[in-house]
């Protein structure tokens, strides 16, 4: 699987093409999972809103970067237990997520649950679109003397677009959300909600709005961060 979703998504899919949609019904928390070596388990919960059964199935890869892109791959270093069940109506079930490589954790470790609801072909009807829920789950491994994030920041014009670039000099992440880009006091563009992670040592980029005539100069990003809010300066560069 070489393209991934972006943050913590949930994604819609379309298991039939006619117009009248019913609801999915997965729900998963937490929304992200954080442990610092030696610990290796977690729990993932999930809950099952409508009433009737619903067949899950749950699988872990390796998250990486590479050339501004995400990237996901198998692994055995991570499991999660059930991998597929079937949850009852209004039920709630719960997952472990479990490192099982007996290697340390040198500095942070990145993977990605991904959580499906699958579809049930006994249920389609004529006339409906059932939406099927994928939830996409960042799960970090680090060990605590891990270099906090510390991310270089640029901005470029590729066509009709602009690309914020961040590279990440530290060992942890660096999540991105409600972005903003001001040059002056003119709003250049931005995005909000969720933009995306910067792994520790890897280099990300986002395109941010559409390109503006911007006369050099630098551009000042706001946003936040999982430290909280943050700004930076930004020097312009044109291709």
């Amino acid at each position: 699987m070489r393209r991934m979703l972006s943050g913590v998504s949930v994604t819609a899919l379309l298991y039939l093409t006619t117009p009248i949609a019913n609801a999915a019904s997965l729900r998963v928390a937490p929304t992200n999972l954080d442990l610092a070596a030696p610990e290796s388990a977690a729990m993932l919960n999930l809950t099952n809103d409508s009433d009737r059964p619903i067949n899950v199935q749950v699988r872990v890869f390796r998250w990486s970067q590479k050339d501004g892109a995400e990237q996901l791959e198998p692994t055995t270093d991570v499991v999660v237990s059930p991998p597929a069940t079937q949850m009852g109506a209004n039920a709630e079930y719960v997952v472990r997520v479990v490192r099982t490589s007996n290697a340390p954790v040198h500095k942070e470790e990145s993977y990605r649950v991904i959580v499906d609801e699958l579809p049930d072909a006994s249920r389609a009807q004529a006339g409906t679109v059932t939406l099927i829920m994928r939830h996409s789950v960042p799960v970090f491994f680090r060990n605590p003397d891990a270099k906090a994030s510390d991310v270089s920041w640029g901005l470029s014009q590729h066509g009709g677009s602009l690309f914020l670039t961040g590279k990440n000099n530290g060992d942890k992440r660096f999540r991105l959300s409600n972005a903003t880009l001001r040059h002056g006091k003119t709003n250049v563009g931005g995005r909000g909600g969720l933009v995306g992670y910067v792994l520790g040592g890897a280099t990300m980029q986002w395109r941010i709005g559409k390109a503006k005539s911007l006369s050099g100069g630098r551009v000042t990003l706001q946003g936040q961060s999982d430290l909280g809010p943050f700004d930076a300066n930004i020097a312009i560069s044109k291709h």
